[in-house]
């Protein structure tokens, strides 16, 4: 792995959603998201990780320093394991918490650093973990001081420009599971299908110099696969749910300092998003109905701007 960046970053991610559900509500039957207070679309943080984690994945397919923490149908723990194997224990998930703390408590009167082995292993060797962080529960459970780790990159949650009009659509389909349920019911059944006709997301972002040295590695190839990520975030994500969905601008703005020049809210505003027309009472149904501006004159010293997308 390569050193660790130096310098601390924002962004901003604009994509936009068109006859799609960006991120359905579980408790209110797969709903689009919204703020029910503004009207305003809601996409999740843990959502667009998921996109990212999954790109990486795809792109990297495991390749070492690459592996993937947080996927589906594998068990934290068992990647837990991998981790406690660094000191000497073997079958750390498996065992009962007051075995594991007495394991860890033996193993720190051998190794002082224990703490620090697993975690610089488990950052050097899985992507995510390096750049987000992660709850490592089996280290957790072992007493680990690195069973919680800080990523440096965050993000927060996307909201829509606009007011989003969630839309019910009724689908139907022209067989039944079992011929029992066609005798009975007929063959045709009906069902729901939740899409938003088009709405722009704007999405804020963060990422620490400080962490990425401190605590997790998070290198220079890092940070330019996360930027490729982003802008690919839905590219390899088709669904029936989610045809149209796609990055349209990437905006990053980079400090010339590890603890950075200037607050983020003043780099966030700088970004503006306006409809072209005012005067139109049409709903938006195009990127092109937009307009984005950074105002680059009024960014503080020491920040350069890098529009991308």
């Amino acid at each position: 792995m390569s050193e660790p960046i130096k310098n601390r970053y924002e962004f901003v991610i604009l994509f936009d959603v068109e006859n799609s559900n960006p991120n359905g509500d579980p408790d209110a039957g797969n709903m689009p998201r919204i703020d029910p207070e503004t009207g305003l679309g809601i996409v999740t943080d843990v959502c667009l990780k998921r996109k990212i984690r999954n790109y990486v994945e795809t792109v990297k397919e495991d390749a070492a320093g690459y592996r993937i923490y947080v996927k589906d149908s594998v068990p934290l723990n068992q990647n837990d394991d991998a981790g406690f194997l660094q000191i000497g224990i073997e079958n750390a998930a498996l065992m009962e918490t007051k075995a594991l703390k007495a394991a860890v408590k033996k193993i720190r009167e051998q190794q002082p650093d224990a703490d620090k082995i697993v975690r610089d292993w488990m950052c050097r060797n899985f992507y995510d973990i390096r750049t987000f962080g992660a709850v490592m529960t089996t280290m957790v459970k072992g007493a680990l001081n690195c069973g919680q780790v800080r990523g440096p990159v965050q993000l927060g949650f996307a909201r829509s420009v606009e007011v989003v009009s969630p839309q019910s659509l009724t689908i139907s389909r022209i067989t039944q599971t079992s011929q029992k349920d066609i005798d009975e019911k007929g063959s045709h059944t009906l069902g729901d299908k939740y899409i938003i006709p088009y709405g722009l997301y704007r999405c804020e972002g963060y990422i620490s110099a400080n962490l990425a040295r401190k605590t997790t590695g998070f290198s220079e190839e890092d940070l330019a696969l996360l930027w490729e990520a982003i802008l690919n975030l839905f590219e390899h994500d088709r669904s029936a749910a989610r045809g149209k969905m796609a990055v349209r601008e990437l905006i990053v703005f980079k400090h010339d300092s590890e603890l950075g020049c200037a607050p983020a809210w003043k780099l966030f505003e700088a970004v503006t998003v306006a409809r072209k027309d005012p005067t139109d009472p049409a709903p938006a149904r195009s990127y092109r109905d937009y307009v984005v501006h950074v105002d680059e004159a009024a960014l503080p010293a020491g920040i350069t701007c890098q529009r991308m997308g």
